[in-house]
Order: structure tokens, then C-alpha cells, then sequence
């Protein structure tokens, strides 16, 4: 038995022609009654007739688009092109999903947010407010982006994850765990911020740089290349960061950042005080690369102006 059937009412709708549906059965599950009036469709292939997919309100499927499984898309909501809405996804609102977006899962988009290109949206993910997500960009899990945040490029962002407010999150960047990147922050390259970490006003993340643990990189400050700002590091300025590349035994990166109890210190699985730091290399290291690690902290020490900075994440 079929679910709904194409009424009459036909109006002119960007050169196509979409009909109103009506429910043929009762779909609990969205409130519908047999008899009750549907958004609009310009084809039966856009709306299953399977399962409890429903498209309600003024809401308009065309194209090539599809809503199947138990999906719902209500309000304004356009989808279009050769989108797909299934599952138990929710689209409402004036949100928009169109070319070859995908919205799965329990996923929520709604307000006046859109999916486009090639994006994905899935799990329990929000995307909401005038928030974008394209490009072959994935939010996933527990995500949510909101505000006028742009997801896009080939980012992932998953988790627990806050992104909001003018934030820029693309190329191939992966934010996840519980962080948060908000005001007009932009993450960038290969770059990572997971944990507890906080990226916010105008800072950027770029390169293969990482932001982790519980750190909160603010102001206008730079991440870059490899660097690895982690622990409770603070950085609210351009002189919170000083880094120096191939040291060591390993070649690799020392990052040294101001931090809520003083100066930070990471490199390679290490983060930690200077002081702390410094007997790790003592015990380790021979003595020509401990002297050499002494010497950058100190370069450190007189580069960065504020070594301890107040928590302003906790008296949030």
C-alpha cells in the first residue's frame, strides 16, 4: 500500500512543477494522519513510500533529491539537486541540502543552515543557526556547528565538538574529543585540535600544527608548521608561542608556550613544567642535547612576555 499520494494543487516552483502530497496511512512517528496534507514534491522518487519518511509544512523535495527511511523534512526546508535525507535525520527550518550532501543518522540540520556539494552530515550531528558545511567536509558523532561557522574542504569534525559563531574550518583539518573553535578563528592544512582544547577569536591553526589537551589559544595568535601547543598552555598573544625546529636527538620540534602555572613545554610525547622538562632531558639525554634544550628555554624565557596567564576558560 502506498503512503501518501499526489494531490492537485501544482504550483510554479523554479521552472518545476511540485505537487502537495497526503498521507494515505497514519505515521505516528511524525504525527500524521491519513487524509493530512504533506509539504510539496515534484516527483513520487523524491519521497519513499516505504518505511515513515515524510516531508510536512512547505517544505519542498525536487530534482533528484530523495527522503527515505524514516526521515523528516519539515518548515521551509529545501533539499534539491541529488541529496539524500535517511535514516532518522531531521531537516527543518529554512535549512537547505543540495547537491550531493548527504544528511544520515539521527542527524539535525535546521534554521537557516545548508549542506551542499559533496558534504556529510551524520550520527547525532547538529547544524544549525546560518551555519555551512560543503566540499567533501564530514560532521559526525555528537558534533555541533552553529552560529555562522563554515565547515568545509575535506574537515572532519566529530565528537563532542563545539564549532561556532564566524569560524572557518577546512582543507584537511580534523577537530574532535570535546574541543571548541569559536569567534572568527580559522583552522587550516592538516592542522588538529582535539581534547579540551578552545581556539577562539581571530587565532589560527595551519600546517601540521596541533592544539590538544586543555589549551586555549585566543587573541591573534599563530599556530603553525608542527607546532604542538598542548597541557594547559595559554596563549592570548602573538608572544605566548615560541618554537624551534629540528632539536634534539629526533630532530624534531620544541614548543614553548605561556601557560595557566608558567611556562609549557612540549616535544615529541612530553608536556610539562620547564623545570620538569629539563630533568626529563637531564636523565635522558647526553649532555651536549640537555644543554642545547637549556639554551631554547631560555631563548623562551625572554621571548615570551607573560609566562603565567590567568585561566579565563575556567572563570567562563
Amino acid at each position: 500500500m502506498k503512503k501518501y499520494e499526489l494531490v492537485s494543487e501544482t504550483p510554479d516552483y523554479t521552472g518545476k512543477t511540485l505537487y502537495r502530497i497526503r498521507a494515505l496511512r497514519d505515521i505516528p512517528e511524525h504525527g500524521v494522519t491519513a487524509g493530512d496534507l504533506g509539504g510539496w514534491v515534484e516527483s513520487e522518487s523524491n519521497l519513499s513510500q516505504d518505511y515513515n519518511a515524510w516531508v510536512s509544512g512547505d517544505a519542498h523535495v525536487y530534482g533528484n533529491a530523495r527522503v527515505a527511511g524514516s526521515a523528516h523534512v519539515s518548515g521551509d526546508a529545501h533539499i534539491y539537486d541529488d541529496a539524500r535525507v535517511a535514516d532518522n535525520a531531521r531537516v527543518s527550518g529554512s535549512a537547505c541540502v543540495y547537491g550531493d550532501a548527504r544528511v544520515t543518522g539521527n542527524a539535525r540540520v535546521s534554521g537557516n543552515a545548508c549542506v551542499y556539494d559533496n558534504a556529510r552530515v551524520s550520527g547525532d550531528a547538529r547544524v544549525t543557526d546560518r551555519a555551512r558545511v560543503s566540499g567533501d567536509a564530514r560532521v559526525f558523532s555528537r558534533a555541533c556547528v552553529y552560529g555562522n561557522a563554515h565547515v568545509y574542504g575535506d574537515a572532519r569534525v566529530s565528537g563532542t565538538v563545539h564549532v561556532y559563531d564566524n569560524v572557518h574550518v577546512y582543507d584537511n583539518v580534523h577537530v574532535y574529543d570535546n574541543a571548541r573553535v569559536t569567534g572568527d578563528a580559522h583552522v587550516s592544512d592538516r592542522a588538529q585540535v582535539y581534547g579540551d582544547a578552545h581556539v577562539s577569536d581571530r587565532a589560527s591553526v595551519s600546517g601540521n600544527a596541533q592544539v590538544s589537551g586543555n589549551a586555549h589559544v585566543s587573541g591573534d595568535v599563530r599556530v603553525s608548521g608542527d607546532a604542538h601547543v598542548s597541557g594547559d598552555a595559554r596563549l592570548p598573544s602573538r608572544d605566548s608561542i615560541f618554537t624551534a625546529s629540528y632539536v634534539g636527538t629526533e630532530n624534531g620540534v620544541l614548543t614553548v608556550t605561556s601557560g595557566v602555572s608558567g611556562l609549557v613545554v612540549k616535544r615529541g610525547c612530553f608536556t610539562g613544567s620547564v623545570d620538569e622538562f629539563l630533568a626529563k632531558s637531564k636523565e635522558f639525554h647526553d649532555d651536549r642535547t640537555h644543554d642545547e634544550y637549556r639554551m631554547l628555554i631560555e631563548v623562551a624565557k625572554s621571548r615570551i612576555s607573560n609566562h603565567a596567564v590567568p585561566d579565563t576558560d575556567a572563570e567562563n
